[in-house]
Parts: structure tokens; C-alpha cells; sequence
């Protein structure tokens, strides 16, 4: 029995052709020659899906350091307050890693379009305040305020209990309610920016997630 069996070698360029019953690979011809001898035969040619670009500051564990100081703030009883303050440094560093990405995407889209200045403008002044309320500001401020609810609690629930016990408890409720509260931050922070500053300045007219 003679077949024709096309595979596609993902992440590259090629596609190999296996013919015959034995599967042997006859040759390696480009992806363009192949839909060309699938259109001359009257076959479908489906058109491959683009690939997203990943975004590193979003799409990967990188995002994570947008979590610091939520971690920080989760310690605040146990540690330092040099330490609380250096999470809040690193969560900071990423804001601005992010809008700097974002803006150089951003010039790179518009090129020297008119008005590509103000627009790159846009683009960084929109991922700066977002970043700085749905990453920093409002989560470092619940967690701070839900952990010191704890510890209060605690003192009047269990007050046999020892201090240590309780601020380790109290770390561990910061850090158990860290992913609850992030998806309700960022959509309320969108909802919050598109009523207020992106119904007032405008938006850049690129995609740049």
C-alpha cells in the first residue's frame, strides 16, 4: 500500500515527507514548497496559527517578582524592616523593568509614525500606573492590613498562645491569601484605569501584550 504522510517539525522551518509503507523520510523540502504542491493538487493548505510572543515580564516566573513585597509585608512580623523595604525595592525594579520593556516595544511598533512620541508616552505612563497599583501599592497594603488584623485577632482569641506562634501564623495567613486577592486587584485596577486616566489621556494604538 503507497501513502503520503506530511509531518510538521514544530519550531522549525521544514517539513519532512515520509512516503512510502516503511515510513522512510524521502527528503526535507520547505514549508513554502509543500503548500505549493498542496495547492497544485487541489489539497487544503491550512494556514499555520502565529506563535505569541512571550512576554517575559508577564508570561513567565519573572512576574513573580512583582510579588515581593506581598511577601515581604507577609514577614513584616518575623523580620526586619530593612528586609520589608528591600522586597518593596525588587517589586519596584520590576515596575520599571516592565514599563521600560513596554515602551521600547512600543517605539519599535510606531517607529517615527506622527504622534509615535506621545503615544510611547502612553504606552509607558499606563504600564507604570497599573503596575505601581495592581503590583506594589494596593496588594502590599492588603496583605499589611490583613496580617495585622491577624495578629490582633490572635491576641485576643489565643493570647496563651506564644508571640512567635502567632506571628507565624500570621505570616502564613499573609501568604495563603496572596493569590486570592491578585486576580480581583488587576481586574479592579483595569476597571479603575479605564474609567479614569485611559477615558483621559487616551491609548496608544498598538498591542503590545
Amino acid at each position: 500500500m503507497f501513502f503520503r504522510l506530511h509531518v510538521v517539525v514544530s519550531g522549525t522551518q521544514e517539513i519532512a515527507v515520509r512516503e512510502s509503507s516503511r515510513y522512510s523520510i524521502k527528503k526535507v523540502i520547505t514549508k513554502e514548497k509543500i503548500i505549493q504542491k498542496m495547492a497544485s493538487e487541489g489539497e487544503v493548505c491550512p494556514i499555520p496559527a502565529e506563535t505569541k510572543e512571550v512576554d517575559i515580564y508577564r508570561d513567565t516566573p519573572l512576574r513573580l517578582l512583582g510579588y515581593a513585597n506581598e511577601v515581604g509585608e507577609a514577614f513584616r512580623a518575623l523580620v526586619s524592616v530593612k528586609f520589608v523595604i528591600g522586597t518593596y525595592g525588587v517589586a519596584s525594579a520590576y515596575v520599571l523593568a516592565d514599563t521600560y520593556d513596554k515602551a521600547s516595544k512600543a517605539k519599535k511598533q510606531l517607529g517615527d509614525t506622527e504622534g509615535a512620541n506621545t503615544k510611547v508616552g502612553i504606552a509607558a505612563f499606563d504600564t507604570l500606573v497599573w503596575q505601581a497599583l495592581a503590583s506594589v501599592i494596593i496588594p502590599g497594603f492588603t496583605i499589611n492590613r490583613i496580617c495585622a488584623g491577624s495578629l490582633i485577632s490572635l491576641a485576643k482569641v489565643a493570647p496563651k498562645l506564644p508571640l512567635t506562634t502567632r506571628k507565624w501564623i500570621t505570616t502564613a495567613v499573609g501568604l495563603g491569601v496572596i493569590p486570592f486577592i491578585v486576580h480581583p486587584i488587576d481586574s479592579g485596577v483595569h476597571w479603575g484605569m479605564d474609567n479614569t486616566t485611559r477615558k483621559w489621556i487616551g491609548g496608544a494604538d498598538i498591542k503590545l501584550d
